[in-house]
């Protein structure tokens, strides 16, 4: 007597392999690439803080400042009177950016379910490119310096930007099924990670010609990919005349397309999948976004994700910074050893997506990583001055933070935009990811600006206890999933012991 839930994982797998055609690799790099460039473009910004706040600040504590006059006229085109409020309008600038991000967001998630995915991908790529020329590019070659011009400009970019992620998941959500989602978005959401290192790359290898050219340069290769994506991208199986998901085997797909946290999961017999199997011919509408957000378990990952991103969104923002206020390295040097953080994430992402494939469970990986973050936090605080050291430990925690940061906005995003509840519909996908991300992105524009407060009055130790606490409170929202998710794999296991 086989156990029911092992036959359906052997045929979710099967399926995996027999329905993968090129299509499906062009998709898969298509989107990846897309979204890197799209967090590369960000990365630059984080990158070159250093550079921004000195241009920003008057040089007026030097040796020379008395025999430089008029004052007034030498200190013109500058912003702020001392790095420290330059800092600090640096973390205005990401908060900014973050709440637009975040309205964006739950536009974008609904906008994509209505309109061509491939549009709007391009559009906001190709578009985000040129705001972001004119914010670091052409700003500094006409030497024109505005907070207001510089706040407008981060805002616009924000609300372009948000068009990516739920864009790309959706996509990713239609040709992808959830047989080994976790593994295949756990690789796959690594385009964050991959993002940040082609632009921390690009940014260290421009910077010594100055900042405006690290801006140039990201802003150049999005916009081409951004064309790239508009002439390439099929964001649908039906686009070539294969079967939708679900479409062509009902049994298989159906299964996969069941949520992991769904309470039924150990107990189902196979005649309620060919009864649901049944209900493909109609035309899916494009759900409203309060039934999304009642939608099991969206709430509680999206609250979860909004207290992950704010730390996983401060590293991003902050750590290249924090190397070189810190322990006093070249900016060049702490925006390449950063990228061993992103190396933890997308290691991270990829083992515990595997992981979560084979217990047909997301919740408890999410835990136990989650709970090992918090004593790799507490180590990372208080890394020695020795860059190899710091790395290794940076590693860890990238592997612990951004593991499961990557799964909750790609594959539990998929999980839950593709339940029972709306019958497989694509068109809950883009939404559910909005509405997720969104959330996230809220607490990480806040997180943002409470950084640099509490780096300002309190020192950067107190910025890693708060990275504790918000950590805790991520496994705190999930957990009453955790704790089903658990009963439902003791039960299979009993069910497993009742067989043999």
């Amino acid at each position: 007597m086989a156990f029911p839930g092992s036959l359906r994982r052997q045929s979710a797998n099967r399926g995996l392999v027999s329905h993968c055609t090129h299509h499906h690799i062009v998709v898969f790099l298509l989107t990846f690439f897309s979204y890197s460039l799209l967090h590369a473009s960000r990365k630059t910004f984080s990158n070159v803080k250093v550079s921004i706040s000195s241009q920003w600040t008057p040089f007026c504590l030097n040796s020379t400042a008395p025999e430089l006059r008029p004052y007034e006229l030498w200190n013109s085109s500058h912003l702020f009177p001392s790095a420290e409020e330059a800092t600090l309008f640096l973390g205005t600038l990401d908060t900014i950016f973050l709440f637009s991000y975040a309205v964006g967001l739950f536009v974008s998630g609904i906008v994509g379910d209505r309109l061509n995915l491939r549009w709007v991908l391009s559009f906001g790529m190709c578009s985000s490119a040129l705001v972001v020329f004119f914010f670091g590019t052409l700003t500094e070659w006409l030497h024109f310096y505005n907070k207001w011009f510089y706040c407008c400009l981060w805002v616009v970019n924000g609300l372009l930007q948000s068009t990516g992620w739920p864009c790309v998941v959706a996509v990713m959500g239609n040709w992808f099924g959830k047989a080994g989602r976790g593994f295949v978005f756990g690789l796959w959401s690594a385009c964050a990670s991959v993002g940040n290192i082609l632009g921390a790359f690009l940014a260290s290898c421009v910077l010594k010609y100055g900042y405006e050219y690290a801006f140039l340069v990201t802003a150049s290769v999005q916009f081409a990919g951004g064309v790239i994506v508009f002439f390439g991208l099929l964001t649908s199986p039906k686009e070539v005349g294969l079967p939708e998901l679900g479409a062509d085997d009902g049994r298989v797909e159906e299964d996969a397309n069941r949520p992991l946290m769904d309470d039924d999961d150990a107990d189902d017999d196979d005649q309620n999948y060919s009864i649901q199997a049944t209900d493909t011919d109609n035309q899916p509408k494009a759900i409203g976004f309060f039934q999304a957000c009642c939608l099991p378990g969206v709430v509680l990952y999206s609250l979860a994700y909004a207290c992950l991103k704010l730390v996983n969104y401060s590293f991003f923002f902050w750590l290249p910074f924090y190397l070189s206020n810190n322990f006093g390295w070249k900016e060049a040097e702490a925006d390449q050893l950063s990228i061993w953080y992103d190396v933890g994430g997308i290691i991270g992402g990829t083992i515990q997506g595997l992981i979560s494939d084979m217990l047909q469970k997301r919740a408890p990986v999410l835990a136990i990583s989650l709970l090992f973050a918090v004593g790799s936090l507490f180590g990372y605080s208080r890394s020695p001055n020795s860059k190899p050291v710091n790395a290794v430990i940076m590693a860890i925690t990238g592997f612990f933070i951004g593991g499961p940061s990557n799964m909750i906005s790609s594959a539990i995003s998929a999980d839950l935009g593709r339940q029972d509840l709306v019958k497989g519909s694509s068109e809950a996908l883009a939404t559910v990811t909005g509405i997720v991300d969104g959330t996230g992105s809220i607490g990480a524009a806040v997180g943002q600006y409470l950084v640099s407060l509490i780096q300002e009055n309190l020192g950067w130790m107190w910025v890693f206890y708060f990275f504790i606490l918000m950590t805790s409170s991520t496994v705190l929202f999930i957990s009453p999933l955790i704790v089903k998710e658990i009963k439902l794999l003791l039960q299979e296991r009993r069910l497993r012991m009742l067989a043999e």
